[in-house]
């Protein structure tokens, strides 16, 4: 086996069954997961999670074509149905099979939501640029090449395409704007958070290798890299049906935002509890000056239903919160997966499906970190 000075690297996730086999004639190496091998030539890697788009894809593909057409860039297309009840699939598989060289078809087993299947996108892109946006047409094409004029003239790893007006309905808006707020307190950055973004290669390498359930792309950016643009782009209503997102699920990825990313509500309790505590402690004072001078005629019975109430409330709402971070580290113990690839289509000559990171480790526990250069 050839050896030369590599960096030695850990399993990450994802990698195909064909990866598992042996070579001919030698032992089963293990293989890399997390990173697809990156091939010479494509430039610009475009993610978008499907979900009950099945009518809105072809018109979506066709208007991303003419686009990048005139961008110059050699491009892809990773398109994650992410596990829609309507034809979406069925229209990707065809459209995978008439253009195979642009477009990667990935189909989760179930819904995952929308960041998670982006993880599952990123985990197949080949590009030195990644471009998430959504399936609706809501974020016109047409103004991909402002995102791209953007990240290449400056000097920044990740853009936001920021809308001049939302088209979305009021109680998305609503959710956005939680988002944005507890996005903004979290991270101090100026910025509004859309699925409109590219960002460069080495930030996406620094994200791959989380492979927990509750994923917040934007923090997980954030994180990584403080040089963080934005561009104004149009936004338009969407072309058909109603949109997956509620407000429901706007409050969830804002939980995701502050449980995976901050301390914040805890240390919220924290003073809360110490407020309390120090009021407490002021009452029992002042009742026991009354009482030694005399003050106090008859016991009052307001006063100590109204004490009750308030620290009962305080601590329910603290357990509530300490329950949030410990259910969520329960999940991830106990290895609810990020998502669960049923099938991908990617122009090779199989048709693959991908197993779970979480379950691979646990087939293989004592499979030792190896180099690249060992792999080979």
């Amino acid at each position: 086996m050839k050896t030369h000075e590599d960096d030695h690297v850990e399993c990450e996730p994802q990698r195909t069954f064909r990866e598992y086999l042996p070579p001919a004639g030698g032992q089963l190496e293990p293989a890399s997961i997390g990173v697809t091998p990156r091939t010479p030539g494509v430039e610009l890697s475009i993610v978008i999670p499907v979900y009950n788009s099945a009518t809105i894809l072809p018109r979506l593909v066709e208007r991303l074509r003419t686009t990048l057409n005139t961008v110059h860039m050699t491009y892809e297309l990773v398109m994650v149905e992410d596990g829609s009840p309507d034809d979406s699939w069925r229209v990707l598989e065809a459209m995978q099979r008439e253009d195979p060289e642009h477009i990667v078809a990935v189909q989760l087993m179930r819904n995952y939501g929308q960041h998670n299947a982006l993880m599952c996108g990123f985990r197949h892109t080949r590009g030195d640029l990644i471009v998430t946006m959504d399936d609706d047409l809501q974020h016109p094409p047409e103004e991909l090449p402002r995102l791209i004029d953007a990240i290449k003239s400056q000097d920044l790893d990740l853009v936001y395409g920021c809308y001049d007006k939302k088209k979305h309905p009021l109680l998305k808006n609503v959710g956005s704007r939680i988002v944005n707020a507890f996005f903004r307190s979290v991270f101090r950055l100026n910025v509004d958070l859309t699925a409109f973004r590219i960002f460069r290669r080495e930030l996406l390498e620094a994200v791959l290798p989380y492979s927990l359930h509750f994923t917040f792309i934007d923090g997980l950016l954030a994180w990584n890299t403080r040089r963080i643009g934005k561009v104004t782009v149009a936004h338009h209503p969407r072309a058909e049906g109603r949109s997956g997102d509620s407000l429901g699920k706007m409050v969830t990825l804002a939980l995701n935002l502050f449980t995976n990313f901050s301390l914040v509500p805890l240390q919220l309790v924290s003073l809360l509890g110490s407020f309390a505590a120090v009021c407490g402690l002021t009452a029992g004072l002042y009742y026991v000056y009354r009482y030694l001078t005399g003050g106090i005629v008859t016991p009052g019975y307001a006063s100590t239903i109204v004490s009750i109430l308030t620290l009962g409330g305080l601590q329910l709402l603290g357990l509530g919160i300490i329950g949030e971070y410990l259910g969520r580290l329960h999940l991830n113990v106990n290895g609810k997966p990020q998502y669960r690839e049923r099938r991908v289509l990617d122009g090779t000559e199989l048709e693959r499906s991908r197993p779970n990171a979480m379950l691979l480790s646990r087939l293989e526990p004592d499979r030792p970190t190896v180099s690249a250069a060992e792999r080979r």
